[in-house]
């Protein structure tokens, strides 16, 4: 089956911990996760135009940090206008963006952007917040698995 998220041919990863039975790699990850984002987990900025045909829409910092808890690697960020960051992930030779569709047609550039650190986007309480209720609801879905 064919992805529509950036990198996801190269997203064969393996996971680093067993913390969430049954995801093995980025894209059963992403399977998952098709069913957890909802109006909540998206950005208070953003939320106005979530909607179920762009799921992905203000997921990116929260599901890239919980994609470094699973598979390790890095968090790297993008620069968008009004100074905010769209967040994607470099594990090894892989680099993978899980939210990449919620730009459409879009081109990305994921060359030589900074590193994130969950440090900085969590002081933010409500964007921690929303890291916890998706990594959460992720564990309970994994359960029923």
């Amino acid at each position: 089956m064919g992805y529509k998220f950036y990198g996801w041919e190269s997203a064969t990863v393996p996971a680093i911990n067993s913390d969430f039975k049954g995801i093995k790699n980025p894209c059963e990850l992403y399977d998952a996760l098709k069913n957890i984002w909802c109006r909540y987990t998206c950005a208070p900025r953003l939320r106005e135009q979530w909607s179920e045909e762009n799921i992905t829409l203000g997921q990116c910092s929260i599901t890239a940090f919980l994609v470094q808890d699973i598979f390790g690697g890095k968090v790297y960020g993008i620069l968008r206008k009004g100074g905010n960051y769209h967040c994607y992930n470099v594990v090894g030779d892989s680099v993978f963006d899980l939210t990449s569709e919620q730009f459409g047609d879009e081109v990305l550039d994921y060359s030589e952007n900074p590193e994130q650190f969950r440090e900085v986007h969590f002081s933010s309480a409500e964007k921690l917040e929303r890291y916890e209720y998706l990594k959460s609801e992720l564990k309970k879905y994994t359960e029923k698995l």
